[in-house]
């Protein structure tokens, strides 16, 4: 059986000591998507989804946060002026921004601020629960950990006044996130959607191809 290597990413570079990846379409894009990812993970564990993105239209960014990666410096208070650099990679298009755990905690912090169209999170942590886990040292990347608690005290996850529409999808087996966070979310903010899949873990939903269509059928039409 042949196999064809995928298209590479059409950029990769550094801007601001953020190390990036960008993904065009063939075409002109409808949107652009920031994609971001969890504690001690890195871009490339979400160009699956940025792949996915392109072949859908979508023009998507991926990086590594301060303190993963080849990006330079700690991660610190600093998280949403690095979003908001990585965004500005995508134009001036329509924008989505698309996260996993400690990523989709940023998503929904950043969709404010980004004036995203859009925001998908999928088992998004708590700001609570990123702050403990800080404290107790159970995170692998590097951390300015005063500065970055510090952020974490003042962004709390209040999304009664979102205005933005936001889509979650969680695995009801995540193992490190409960899924009657993402409940709880979804009941507070005004244009929420809920996907919860049968078991599961805390990893399975953001590799899942079926739940990746979801998500771009759902940019798609409320973008």
């Amino acid at each position: 059986m042949r196999y064809e290597t995928p298209a590479p990413p059409a950029e990769v570079g550094k801007t601001d000591g953020l190390a990036y990846t960008l993904w065009l379409p063939e075409g002109d894009p409808w949107a652009g998507v920031v994609i971001i990812h969890g504690a001690g993970s890195s871009k490339e564990s979400h160009h699956d989804f940025a792949r996915a993105a392109r072949s859908a239209g979508l023009a998507a960014v991926c990086f590594d946060q301060r303190g993963h990666g080849e990006s330079e410096g700690a991660m610190d208070g600093r998280v949403l002026d690095d979003v908001a650099t990585v965004a500005a990679l995508l134009g001036d298009l329509p924008l989505a921004v698309r996260g996993s755990s400690m990523g989709g905690y940023l998503a929904i912090v950043a969709s404010e601020r980004l004036r995203a169209r859009a925001a998908v999170a999928i088992c998004p942590a708590s700001a609570d629960g990123l702050a403990r886990g800080l404290r107790n040292r159970e995170f692998e990347f590097r951390a300015d950990v005063d500065s970055l608690a510090a952020f974490l005290a003042e962004h709390p996850l209040d999304v009664a006044g979102l205005d933005t529409p936001l889509l979650l999808l969680h695995a009801e087996g995540d193992e490190r996130v409960p899924v009657a966070h993402s409940r709880e979310l979804a009941r507070l903010a005004p244009r929420a959607e809920l996907v919860v899949v049968p078991g599961g873990h805390h990893r399975s939903v953001q590799h899942d191809a079926e739940l990746q269509g979801h998500a771009l059928r759902w940019l798609r039409r409320v973008i």
